[in-house]
């Protein structure tokens, strides 16, 4: 009798205990859920296959018992194989202020990850354990550091990392550079274009440059024309001269000097008009010369074409200088700046390499490809670059030190970029990154690392893969 009372008081007194008193003592470490601070332990403290006990302890972020809350726990072998995953929910009831108990019963031995989510109309929150039958108490394998829940974090044993081929390095500072390798065409300098119009009226006579492509070069005759009006021009000079020789009156060097500057503001050039002093006679059909050395590249006449004021009749290039304009897409114009090296290779030329410069990145995109142009400017005297050749242009950046994770590092699922990283007894956390420029070989983290943090470099995908599983996330 005195041994039921004393068992009757005892039960009585560790009811209105806290929820420490029950097992989750002060000294426990509680892990951080969202708004949640738990701790949970097993019965046998070794799992078996058949029944156990889960024991949670929930507290608000203040560390006071969570009562009233809803706990979602299940033990959930992967998949392995043809073989499906297999689940051991379990019915978790509220026996005490903030403490849950309840039964989950692993059919087989193995690894069986404990997942325990937490909700209540504040919010949620959610952690996973590492456990298996056979091995000693559970491991939070969803902790990333700083108290931080993971979902999606998994362990991996020694020989298992060796089979899959599982290697990892670290995150280091290094100089990042930037070669950005874009298409290109070879384009007329257009700074060296003259078009040939003409200030009257008149009918072309003799072509000299009388095809597309014709080489012309500076003072020579490009056609012939006849004006009446150019005529009329070339005879009131002549008279003129004619009347200086025999009249002293003092305004007549003006006039000469007047009917001179008509002739120069019609083109004829200085050499033509002593030409017309010193033969006294006006010419019919007047030669045009060419302005600038370069090519036809316009032809718009032909001999006896009529042709009227300020009509071009042709167009001249001077391509001994030609533009590269090069095809860059958005995200790559930050790195670009005018005056930074530039090379450029011809397809069918691989070994000849063409040094320059970034002249001028238009302000405004392509519509039609989304694209901006940025120009470089080549000397062309040897004639090896032709416009609308396809060439390649390489830009060289170099953005000095950077944090860097290898490239293979780095998963990519819809919007986020996620790496695994190392947290210690063989387990791996996906954690989310920013990253900023890249190469082929590094990519730039921003936010979500530190230096000397190790991440998964190979075997990526097979530990995604299983952190999926055992997360039941669709995405991170």
């Amino acid at each position: 009798m005195m041994i039921f009372v004393a068992r009757t008081l005892l039960l009585l007194l560790l009811a209105g205990l806290p929820a420490q008193a029950m097992g989750a003592d002060a000294a426990t470490e509680f892990e951080e859920v969202g708004p949640f601070r738990i701790y949970a332990e097993v019965d046998p403290e070794v799992p078996k296959v058949g029944r156990n006990q889960v024991t949670v302890w929930v507290q608000d972020s203040a560390g006071k018992s969570l009562s009233g809350a809803s706990l979602d726990v299940v033990a959930v072998m992967p998949a392995m194989g043809a073989m499906p995953a297999m689940y051991a929910p379990a019915e978790m009831i509220e026996t005490d202020p903030g403490r849950y108990l309840g039964d989950f019963t692993p059919s087989m031995a193995g690894e069986w990850p404990l997942t325990i989510r937490i909700e209540t109309a504040t919010g949620s929150g959610s952690i996973t354990f590492d456990l298996a039958t056979g091995r000693r108490g559970l491991r939070c394998s969803s902790c990333g550091g700083e108290g931080t829940a993971v979902p999606g974090t998994v362990r991996v044993e020694p020989s298992r990392r060796q089979l899959i081929g599982i290697r990892t390095g670290r995150v280091t500072e290094r100089n990042l550079r930037i070669v950005i390798r874009a298409p290109a065409v070879v384009t007329y300098d257009e700074t060296r274009l003259r078009d040939i119009t003409l200030k009257f009226d008149g009918w072309v006579g003799q072509m000299h440059a009388d095809a597309i492509g014709k080489v012309v070069k500076k003072g020579e005759p490009l056609f012939t024309v006849y004006s009446p009006e150019l005529l009329v021009a070339q005879e009131e000079y002549l008279e003129i001269l004619r009347r200086d020789s025999t009249s002293k009156a003092s305004n007549q060097k003006h006039r000469i000097e007047a009917a001179r500057r008509r002739l120069r503001l019609w083109d004829l050039a200085d050499s033509q008009i002593m030409a017309l002093e010193n033969k006294g006679t006006t010419l019919e059909y007047v030669p045009i010369l060419s302005p600038v050395t370069g090519v036809v590249i316009r032809k718009q006449i032909v001999a006896g074409s009529a042709f009227r004021t300020g009509q071009q009749l042709l167009r001249i290039a001077d391509v001994s200088q030609v533009w590269v304009e090069a095809q860059l897409h958005d995200f790559e114009l930050p790195l670009i700046k005018a005056g930074m090296k530039a090379v450029v290779i011809l397809p069918d030329m691989q070994e000849r390499e063409f040094e320059a410069s970034v002249d001028y990145v238009y302000p405004f995109m392509e519509e039609e490809t989304n694209t901006a142009r940025v120009r470089v400017v080549l000397d062309n005297t040897q004639g090896l670059l032709r416009p609308a050749m396809y060439v390649q242009v390489l830009l060289k950046t170099r953005l000095g030190k950077r944090l860097v994770v290898p490239e293979s590092a780095v998963l990519y699922s819809g919007e986020n970029r996620v790496v695994f990283l190392e947290v210690g007894d063989g387990r791996y956390a996906p954690r989310k990154i920013t990253t900023g420029q890249r190469n082929r070989q590094w990519i730039e983290v921003l936010e979500g690392l530190a230096e000397d943090d190790i991440v998964v470099t190979s075997g990526t995908f097979l530990i995604a893969a299983e952190s999926k599983l055992k997360s039941g996330l669709q995405q991170w």
